[in-house]
Order: C-alpha cells, then structure tokens, then sequence
C-alpha cells in the first residue's frame, strides 16, 4: 500500500509540552479528556514503561448506544520521555484483555491490533504539536475499517477537550 495509507492527526496545543505529556500520561490527567465529547473517562490505568500496560475506560453519554463502559487497552513498545510513545492499541475488557473488535461493535475488517505513535513536539513559544499517528494497516479493507470506525472524528474530539485543559489561563 501507498504510504498514504495511514492515519495522523495532528494539533498544536497551547501549552509547553512537559505539561501536554504529563496530561498523556498520568491517569487522573488522562481521566479529565479521554474520550469525544460527552463521553467520560471512569477508569484509566497506566503503567508507563516499556512492556507496560495501559487501560482505559470511557463512558457514553446516558440514554445512548454508547451509554456504557467501553475498553481499549495497549503495551507500550518504545518512550522516549517528552517526545514520543510507540504502543499497541486495542479493544479490551476492564482487565484489558484483548477483545475481538467485532465482540466492540466493529467492521470485521477493523484490525485486531493496531500500532499508535504519539509524538510531542516544540511549536511556537509554549506551545506543543501533539501528533497521532496510526501506521498503515496490513490490509486497505483494515484501512477502510479504521476509516469508517470513527476513529478520526473521536481523536479530534478527544483533542478538543484536550486543549480545554491545558489551555493556558488569559
């Protein structure tokens, strides 16, 4: 497959990027933005190492399809502390074991595992690029599956309240 292929998203953050890490990577942090907007984050786990673990938990909103707990989990492969974060990315239940994405509510098509690398970079003065990137997939039907999940449109949202709290006060 073309290298176009793959998923990035992008977002220059308006704070320095030691405090965008911090809300990356401890849980209470992580618990005040995960998950598209009227969406909550119950419980986050993060053993942040290399062959650690993470587990997250959002919450739909009430009296919608999604008005229930919902897992994704992932190893970390690769930290560079501040600037990059390479892990596996997938559904999970709360223990974080894998689960089939079709047992999620997935296409079938949907990769089982996927790789996400996150990278935080220097912008302008105090601000940070935070970018996401998912690698291309074996398959273009796994490519039109990640596509079609929402996945795009659920990082924007997560990276809307994101930059709600890091926003730097006026």
């Amino acid at each position: 497959m073309a290298d176009k292929d793959k998923i990035v998203i992008s977002r220059i953050l308006d704070a320095p990027r030691e405090f965008v890490w911090k809300c990356w990577t401890e849980p209470e942090e992580i618990a005040r933005w995960w998950g598209p907007e009227g969406f909550t984050a119950p419980n986050v786990k993060v053993d942040l190492r290399v062959g650690g673990k993470y587990v997250f938990c959002m919450h739909g909103p009430k009296g919608t399809q999604f008005d229930k707990d919902m897992y994704s989990a992932g190893d970390y492969i690769e930290i560079f502390p501040m600037r990059k974060i390479v892990a596996s990315d997938y559904f999970s239940d709360e223990f974080g074991n894998f689960m089939e994405p079709r047992e999620a509510g997935m296409d079938i098509n949907m990769p089982k595992k996927m790789d996400v690398v996150v990278t935080f970079e220097d912008a302008e003065e105090g601000k940070t690029l935070l970018t996401i990137e998912y690698p291309e997939p074996e398959t273009k039907e796994q490519f039109e599956a990640m596509k079609k999940s929402g996945l795009v449109d659920g990082w924007n949202s997560s990276l809307d309240k994101l930059a709600s709290v890091v926003k730097k006060p006026d």
